[in-house]
């Protein structure tokens, strides 16, 4: 961070790059693909800083894990790994905007486990799909959601490989307001405060149209609070 003679912040220092794509999971045989999109969270029960990002290769987009312990030198994990969910494999589903929790929090039988955000993207689900569908789209509230899921391999033995295998899931959120119609996707990690889990997050809507364009869309930024008790339920 630079600052100005007043000590206010006025701008930053590339210091270099912390993943470029590399592997197999993030490149594509033409020369493109990517690591973008990255939340980093310092994951206290592994000791150490966790980076989720989005991988893409010729799968699409999924989510990935790279670790460090002085956010400058980082280490691949590998995909995240994903247990079916009603017979449906998550692991084939283009899945973004994921983010971990920085402890372990209850799941759903109450046991404690690490748990992520995250955001699959399902067959028809995308904004640029749902955003011609004529009239007001109705939003599939199993599909078109942030969903939580939760893993407990990594705090068995503190093996951060096993941090990639997630094996239940739950719909979070679903889109309720007209400007996040179409889609919500988290953005900043869980932090805990003493209203509960905030999480800044992300909705899409439609803009109106313009004589010479089609259809536009609307990023917006909104807020929600989930209970530090039970982070499945909104405070």
């Amino acid at each position: 961070m630079k600052f100005n003679e007043a000590g206010d912040p006025s701008g930053v220092e590339r210091l270099g790059i912390a993943l470029e794509p590399e592997a197999d999971y993030e490149r594509r045989p033409d020369g493109s693909g990517g690591c973008e999109d990255p939340r980093v969270t310092y994951v206290e029960p592994l000791h150490r800083y966790i980076m989720s990002y989005t991988a893409f290769s010729t799968q699409g987009p999924r989510i990935a894990f790279a670790q460090s312990e002085d956010l400058f030198h980082w280490e691949r994990l590998g995909l995240a790994t994903f247990a079916h969910w009603h017979g449906i494999e998550l692991g084939d589903v283009d899945d973004k905007d994921a983010s971990l929790f920085p402890i372990a929090i209850p799941n759903s039988s109450g046991q404690l486990e690490l748990g992520m955000l995250h955001r699959p993207l399902f067959p028809g689900t995308r904004p640029e799909e749902t955003v011609r569908i004529p009239g007001r789209h109705l939003p599939d509230i199993e599909k078109e959601s942030i969903w939580i899921s939760y893993c407990n391999g990594a705090l068995k033995d503190s093996e951060t490989l096993h941090l990639r295998q997630f094996t239940s899931h739950h719909r979070l959120a679903t889109p309720t307001s007209p400007w996040e119609r179409l889609k919500i996707g988290c953005g900043t990690p869980p932090i805990l405060t003493r209203h509960g889990w905030l999480i800044i997050y992300h909705g899409v809507s439609e803009s109106k149209l313009t004589s010479n364009a089609g259809h536009q869309l609307c990023y917006s930024a909104g807020v929600m609070v989930l209970s530090k008790k039970h982070p499945r339920v909104f405070e």
